[in-house]
């Protein structure tokens, strides 16, 4: 069974490496370390520099095992949300903090410390156990950089558990939305706001004209849509000539993402005709829409195993994106699973003792059972 004190050890320690993303590098080089020790087969890439990032790369690892059933993908990534740099763990009454001048890091280390201790633990005891391969990435929190540009030819696996959500144990996300990014620069033109204002065409008039009949937010159940940036800067004596709108739309229907995305375009379209000005707009997929069916295999196997240590599993879709997304485009079937991770990004994360042991012992209970699909 996995070593509890050394398994809060382990976390303490790495939440302890500065890993903002884009400056994973400390990180990965300690886990590359660890995971050569215990007798995986690894390797690193150049994911940091492929994406432009930063200095980080993904870690890869593999321990062959002796019991039947297809081997499985554990995933986690390395990179934490800014404040990170400096933390300073603090544990009170079973509960993790940081000392409340940055994030924590359990989001995502916790998934991190629990897949490195499980393994240890097996390796330890020698016990027979199915074939696993880890994955820790980079860039997770700026747009899955690290798996956007891995090596997917090195897998074997077809089944990928990511331990990157907050929740009971138990949840398992089994949907997630894809997402589009827009980019609209909306072109006016310039004329003395006083002198000849008649001769000019404003566009923050057409723009926001625009905006004003687009639909946002809150679309449907399973679709959102934000507009994030409406710039413009210029002189007050001069009819504006240039707008930049940026956003994004997100959905776990497929036909609703495209539908929202042109019923923007659309809205400004229709604006800019109407004042003259001219519209140049860009629309591209950042990570695409993935579902696992309920009745899958893997998914009534990885209920069972938490039926098996006393939760109850809970099937949710959600509204963000995660490694999961990419992974499941490159042919993986993914579930995303909870750490117990809460209040993620701010200064006030925390973790309990409880759900990071929680955690590691599922991983265990699961890869040392023979697989059922």
């Amino acid at each position: 069974m996995p070593n509890q004190k050394r398994l809060l050890e382990t976390f303490l320690t790495y939440v302890q490496v500065d890993s903002v993303s884009g400056s994973e590098a400390p990180m990965g080089e300690l886990l590359l370390k660890t995971l050569r020790e215990l007798g995986l087969e690894v390797r690193r890439d150049t994911a940091g520099r492929d994406s432009g990032t930063g200095d980080g790369f993904n870690v890869y690892g593999r321990l062959p095992g002796t019991l039947p059933g297809s081997p499985v993908l554990l995933v986690a990534h390395m990179d934490t949300m800014p404040p990170g740099c400096g933390i300073r763990p603090q544990v009170n009454n079973g509960l993790i903090t940081s000392d409340g001048t940055t994030v924590l890091g359990g989001d995502d280390k916790s998934g991190v410390a629990a897949i490195v201790e499980a393994l240890r633990s097996l390796v330890e005891e020698q016990r027979p156990h199915r074939t696993v391969e880890v994955l820790f990435t980079i860039g997770e929190e700026t747009g899955m950089q690290g798996t956007k540009h891995l090596d997917y030819t090195w897998f074997q696996s077809k089944n990928a558990l990511i331990f990157d959500l907050g929740g009971p144990q138990g949840t398992l996300v089994t949907q997630g939305p894809g997402q589009l990014k827009f980019k609209a620069l909306v072109h006016g033109r310039k004329a003395h706001a006083g002198l000849a204002p008649e001769k000019g065409i404003s566009a923050i008039q057409a723009a926001a004209k625009g905006v004003a009949a687009m639909n946002l937010l809150r679309i449907d159940e399973e679709t959102t849509c934000n507009l994030g940036t409406f710039t413009c800067v210029g002189p007050n004596n001069v009819v504006p000539d240039l707008v930049l709108l940026q956003g994004e739309v997100r959905s776990r229907s497929l036909e609703k993402l495209n539908r929202q995305a042109a019923h923007l375009k659309q809205c400004l379209q229709e604006a800019c005709d109407a004042a003259g000005a001219v519209l140049d707009w860009e629309l591209v997929t950042n990570y695409t829409v993935f579902q696992v069916p309920a009745q899958n295999p893997f998914v009534r196997e990885v209920g069972a195993v938490y039926q098996e240590l006393g939760f109850t599993p809970a099937i949710q879709a959600t509204g963000g994106g995660s490694d999961a997304n990419v992974l499941a485009l490159h042919g993986f079937t993914p579930l995303i699973l909870s750490t117990g991770m809460s209040k993620v990004h701010t200064t006030e994360e925390e973790l309990r003792v409880k759900d990071l042991e929680d955690t590691c012992t599922f991983i265990h209970r699961l890869l040392t059972q023979p697989g059922k699909n």
